[in-house]
């Protein structure tokens, strides 16, 4: 019995570690627009970059969802508005800690 609880408390331990820590892929948009420019298409494109440049935050859409990004993260992203891109970071709630990010192909 006291096997299998700390088996269960380790599994669960280990599966919270993993699902904070991952790499997606997906579009670098504005919180104004989100989802419709996950096209990433040059007037979509363009559009993010006016939006963030006049005052939105950017967002990244994967899929059906929308991730805020942290502070530190800001910078990062600033060459890859409006681009389809893969990320590699840290998921907490909602919001998106980059350790990198890169062109998607």
């Amino acid at each position: 019995m006291k096997k299998t609880a700390l088996s269960l408390i380790l599994g669960a331990t280990l599966l919270s570690v993993s699902a904070f820590a991952a790499k997606w892929t997906g579009t670098i948009s504005d919180e104004k627009c989100g989802k419709a420019h996950a096209d990433a298409s040059e007037k979509s494109t363009k559009c993010v970059q006016g939006c963030v440049k006049g005052g939105k935050a950017a967002v990244f859409v994967v899929g059906d969802n929308v991730y805020k990004f942290d502070d530190a993260s800001k910078a990062k992203i600033q060459d890859h508005l409006g681009h389809k891109v893969t990320i590699d970071g840290k998921l907490t709630g909602d919001t998106i800690s980059v350790k990198n990010v890169k062109m998607a192909q």
